[in-house]
């Protein structure tokens, strides 16, 4: 599959034995389309969660539903990003606008916090 930076996907992944995201899950693709264009086995993403919850947590940007083609609300959970196989994105639902892209990024830099330590 053909995806884009901002495009949301729904992804299969296995039944996880931790805290990870696991089943039929939907994310939102960060990879930059340079990346994307490529043959490169991999996306990076982030995941996405319908537990509104997490919306209070720093960073996480709440979704509305039919925003992006979502089912229900959903929450972009920034501490959530994977590498994954493209083998596990199953289907497009839709692409979240470019300023909700640049919300999500704004909380990745809190939890990445870009620049040099030491």
């Amino acid at each position: 599959m053909v995806v884009e930076q901002g495009d949301v996907v729904w992804i299969d992944l296995p039944a996880p034995d931790d805290s990870s995201p696991g089943g039929r899950h939907p994310a939102v693709v960060l990879q930059h389309d340079r990346f994307n264009r490529t043959r490169l086995n991999t996306v990076v993403v982030v995941m996405l969660t319908s537990q509104l919850r997490y919306e209070a947590q720093p960073g996480n940007v709440r979704l509305r539903k039919g925003e992006a083609g979502l089912p229900k609300a959903s929450v972009v959970n920034v501490t959530q990003i994977a590498t994954l196989d493209r083998a596990s994105l199953s289907a497009k639902i839709g692409r979240v606008s470019r300023e909700r892209l640049a919300e999500i990024w704004q909380g990745l830099c809190l939890v990445l916090e870009p620049g040099m330590r030491g």
